[in-house]
């Protein structure tokens, strides 16, 4: 089986519809055994452009959510879930005529409601604050872990009182306006042939380029 062809075929199915299929069904829209796909999603998972959940199925395929991280997308068409904050601004850049978008979700603190319309011309106006917990250099020890606190919220004093509550370290905090630089060419040629992940030093001088600089972002 090409491995490449099917990481194509998966991510442009997320970008299409929001959704993925089934193993089985790759399999038969393939003609290949369901264990062979098996065997090429792990290949995927072990390279980071998929993450498996605990029964091999697709939970993360950045930017692309299969269930509820806390972001919901909406173009005109289509819905989908965001992987975290940095992944649901992303959308909007990386698929054909998803923009505008509607982001939403809830401050991790408070619970009130927060909304942006977001284009690829302009960060969006509105309220928030961005707090991403893990550090670049350890996303991947735990990158559900990581995406679940790449987190919105209504503003520091939200963002200190969750802290406080849950015990957890002050990771990066910034505005929405470095989200969405951050966001707005990092997945660029992920729907095509040939794309390759970032290796570490290019990702610390990406971040740099956003406005994101110092240890927690590996520059």
């Amino acid at each position: 089986m090409d491995i490449e062809s099917l990481r194509v075929r998966l991510y442009r199915q997320l970008a299409d519809e929001g959704r993925v299929a089934a193993p089985s069904e790759i399999a038969t829209e393939l003609g290949v055994t369901a264990t062979d796909v098996t065997a090429a999603l792990d290949v995927l998972h072990r390279d980071r452009h998929l993450v498996l959940d605990s029964h091999g199925e697709i939970e993360l395929a950045h930017p692309f959510g299969t269930r509820d991280f806390g972001f919901s997308v909406k173009s005109s068409t289509v819905l989908w879930w965001g992987g975290c904050a940095w992944d649901a601004f992303a959308i909007p850049h990386l698929v054909p005529d998803s923009s505008p978008a509607l982001i939403a979700t809830t401050c991790p603190s408070c619970g009130s409601a927060l909304a942006w319309n977001v284009d690829r011309d302009r960060p969006p106006f509105g309220a928030g604050v961005a707090h991403f917990l893990v550090p670049m250099a350890h996303v991947w020890d735990d990158v559900i872990h990581a995406c679940e606190n790449q987190r919105i919220f209504c503003s520091e004093a939200c963002i200190d009182a969750w802290l406080e509550r849950t015990q957890q370290p002050r990771g990066a905090v910034f505005g929405l306006d470095r989200l969405w630089r951050l966001a707005s060419d990092w997945y660029t040629g992920r729907l095509d042939h040939g794309y390759r992940r970032r290796e570490p030093l290019e990702a610390a001088a990406y971040f740099r380029d956003a406005g994101l600089t110092g240890a927690f972002w590996g520059n």
